[in-house]
């Protein structure tokens, strides 16, 4: 499958992922209401990306760890029935809960969401917008959007996001307990990604969102230097590819130096690290996922 292919199979998933959320979707939601808002959130990812390059893979990350919190497809015709019949907001999946600041117990706050950067840029976007349309855009719909400019400036395909979420009321640390962690076994992410109704190919494509973005040295050392307890490295990686992992995770180095996901075209969204996992030169462990 070529690379335009495969990105296309990724966003087809992405969309259909992103978008279980209350209320009725379309492209052009706000087309009467707010026709600027899509504009004034591409604006403001543009500039944000301009200052800080790592940008686009942080609003990514910022929209998948929205959704995952409480994505579950079985809960969609439940939350569509709320709303068509009872005119009540079910607050499940893409609400943009993981926006709300509560105290310790807040979403955000959640283990699994460390390191979850973006909230200033989706702020910035929503005051801009308040001044031409208050109370019409929602949160949630800003966060999608944003994470749609990010993966065209990124190089990857553009699409047309659907609109119409409505911001979420919730925001539980408990509910954000079994997000997907960089040390679960691949039985534990199937079994986490099956309690949301995604199937393991649909793991497969969403860890494809790895193709940007940055990892921490804190995460290396065991699989470098301690494997499975010993004092070796994991053996899945390749021997060409473990000297340049050292050199770049050191023993006893820093750990918060950041890495790139896909050392080949580190910024670009494509399938290379699909390709780096065939020849075992990915930075994290995801043989056994692909």
């Amino acid at each position: 499958m070529n690379t335009q292919n495969l990105c296309l199979l990724f966003l087809v998933f992405l969309l259909l992922f992103m978008n279980i959320s209350q209320g009725q979707l379309e492209i052009g939601f706000y087309s009467q209401t707010c026709p600027d808002a899509e504009s004034i959130v591409k604006s403001v990812v543009s500039e944000a990306t301009l200052e800080d390059p790592t940008m686009p893979p942080a609003l990514l990350r910022l929209h998948f760890h929205d959704c995952f919190v409480e994505v579950r497809f079985r809960d969609f015709t439940f939350c569509m029935y709320k709303f068509i019949f009872e005119k009540v907001a079910c607050d499940k999946g893409c609400d943009g809960s993981i926006l709300i600041e509560d105290g310790a117990d807040s979403e955000r706050r959640a283990f699994g969401h460390e390191g979850v950067r973006g909230f200033e840029q989706i702020e910035k976007a929503k005051q801009k917008i308040e001044t031409q349309c208050p109370g019409v855009v929602s949160c949630a719909d800003i966060v999608a959007m944003a994470a749609r400019d990010a993966v065209a400036l990124a190089g990857g395909p553009k699409y047309a996001a659907e609109s119409g979420r409505r911001d979420g009321r919730v925001s539980s640390l408990e509910l954000a307990s079994d997000m997907p962690d960089v040390n679960d076994s691949i039985e534990t992410l199937k079994s986490k990604f099956k309690n949301k109704g995604l199937s393991n190919q649909e793991l497969v494509l969403l860890s494809g969102a790895h193709t940007i973005g940055t990892t921490a040295c804190f995460f290396m050392p065991k699989r470098l230097y301690e494997f499975n307890g010993t004092n070796d490295s994991d053996p899945r990686i390749s021997p060409r590819f473990l000297p340049e992992l050292r050199r770049m995770c050191p023993k006893n180095g820093d750990i918060n130096a950041r890495i790139p996901m896909d050392p080949v075209t580190k910024d670009k969204f494509d399938d290379q690290i699909m390709r780096n996992i065939k020849k075992e030169h990915q930075m994290l462990d995801y043989t056994m996922i692909v």
